[in-house]
């Protein structure tokens, strides 16, 4: 058997799901497929070749409509998506080898290992604001996201985010692809429920309200962001909200200009708010608007996750500068085996100064350039892109040079049709150890949602756990 080019309704297998399980790492998630000598043409294909070839696996857009829409409150969540997110899911899954899933699960781990120790929270803390500081044992930050590309020999961590969205959807998107031929379907096991991968989800902002409240009962969350209603991934929001209500904890979706602080206690609708889900890419609380919200944090009022201190430990982009440095790290008194594994997992990157324009001009090619306090790929740029507009910009503003590495390509069609979209793998990650891998599949500089046949993808690996 040979992968199908173009799955057809002929050819449809039926539905199915791929499969999530726990590995020694406490709630660790991967999406694993099993590969047979029929699955996908010969044994020993590699990963590189299924990208290439396989196009056996689609969405099935059916069974996407019912997992987003199985309960009252989320039946709005799938026709939003179709009026005003078209290209958030991908039509295709992405292959990666369990070698690869595994150098980035340590990826992350390291991360966390020269997180935690007081020689780099001191650096950190000594470039930030007075806000990030505070409650050094508080909340960890839910939702951190680890970004990789994996088209060379090793998985490359080009960002980490501390607000990422996508995680509700992609349990969702997990189990609703299909398949072309029995051989394919047989490539998974049966899935985890999708009300498990929730638990795992609500465990984690329980663990965050214990650290900061000890036993106190979580009531009542926000889900907050600007105009909640306008986000893209707004949607996202309300499967939260019905998440949430599901576990017993009532839940709004909120704007923070709506939060009041009365006697010390946040409220939203005369409300009190115990926990703050924070969607906000504001990370320092600084705008007018968040006022409250910030004037909540700052009396300890609120419990805020991810919050401004999350952001100063890891997402803060000269973070990579140290972490993809031996001296600074070795300085730091970072083990060499930890060393070793950032080093082989974190291309170089060094902050922008007008002294190294000369030599920074000459390398552009071999570089991408991000602002420090950039997000969501805005005004990121290569360096085989850059006008001399653009790199006075570089050099006035405030900026990392991170060493260029190319992203991972799937082809989604066969014969005149094809077209590689490149694609990149979201760690999901709390407390280091990571939740769920997604991919996201586009066209052009950086990750949008505007490319057709591109998105978020469920991720297959070549060899079970």
């Amino acid at each position: 058997m040979t992968c199908s080019p173009t799955p057809g309704p002929a050819q449809d297998a039926g539905t199915i799901s791929p499969a999530l399980f726990l590995n020694s790492s406490p709630g660790l998630l991967y999406t694993t497929s099993h590969m047979t000598e029929d699955s996908c043409g010969a044994q020993g294909d590699t990963v590189a070749a299924l990208n290439s070839g396989c196009f056996c696996i689609s969405l099935d857009t059916e069974a996407l409509r019912r997992e987003l829409g199985t309960d009252p409150g989320t039946r709005e969540v799938y026709p939003l998506i179709e009026r005003r997110c078209p290209h958030l899911f991908a039509t295709m899954p992405v292959f990666v080898s369990r070698a690869q899933l595994d150098a980035m699960a340590a990826v992350v781990r390291a991360v966390e290992t020269v997180v935690a120790m007081p020689a780099y929270q001191e650096l950190a803390m000594a470039r930030a604001p007075e806000i990030a500081q505070l409650y050094p044992k508080g909340p960890r930050g839910v939702f951190q996201s680890y970004d990789f590309h994996v088209a060379g020999a090793s998985p490359q961590l080009i960002e980490i985010n501390t607000n990422a969205g996508g995680a509700l959807l992609n349990a969702a998107l997990a189990r609703a692809q299909k398949a072309c031929c029995p051989a394919i379907a047989t490539m998974s096991t049966d899935p985890v429920a999708v009300e498990a991968l929730g638990g795992v989800f609500i465990d984690m902002f329980r663990a965050e309200w214990r650290l900061a409240r000890g036993d106190q009962a979580l009531r009542r969350v926000a889900i907050v962001d600007d105009d909640p209603q306008s986000q893209y991934l707004y949607p996202e929001f309300v499967l939260f909200r019905e998440l949430f209500l599901s576990h017993g904890i009532e839940a709004v979706i909120a704007d923070p200009s709506m939060l009041r602080v009365d006697a010390g206690v946040l409220s939203y609708d005369s409300s009190p708010i115990d926990l703050v889900y924070n969607r906000l890419t504001d990370f320092m609380l600084e705008t007018p608007e968040h006022a409250s919200l910030r004037d909540a944090y700052l009396r300890d009022a609120v419990v805020v996750t991810p919050n401004p201190r999350a952001h100063a430990l890891y997402a803060n982009k000269r973070n990579l500068v140290v972490l993809s440095d031996a001296a600074h790290l070795a300085a730091l008194g970072v083990a060499a085996d930890i060393i070793d594994t950032l080093l082989r997992g974190i291309p170089k990157t060094e902050l922008v100064h007008a002294t190294d324009a000369e030599r920074l001009w000459t390398d552009r090619r071999e570089l991408f350039f991000k602002p420090v306090a950039g997000y969501g790929g805005k005004a990121a740029y290569r360096g085989d892109k850059l006008t001399r507009r653009v790199w006075e910009h570089i050099l006035s503003g405030d900026y990392i040079a991170q060493a260029l590495v190319p992203p991972g390509l799937r082809q989604t069609a066969s014969g005149n049709d094809a077209r590689p979209l490149k694609f990149d793998l979201r760690d999901y990650a709390y407390d280091g150890a990571v939740q769920f891998v997604a991919a996201r599949l586009y066209q052009g500089q950086t990750t949008n949602f505007r490319t057709p046949g591109g998105g978020f993808a469920p991720v297959f690996t070549d060899v079970a756990p």
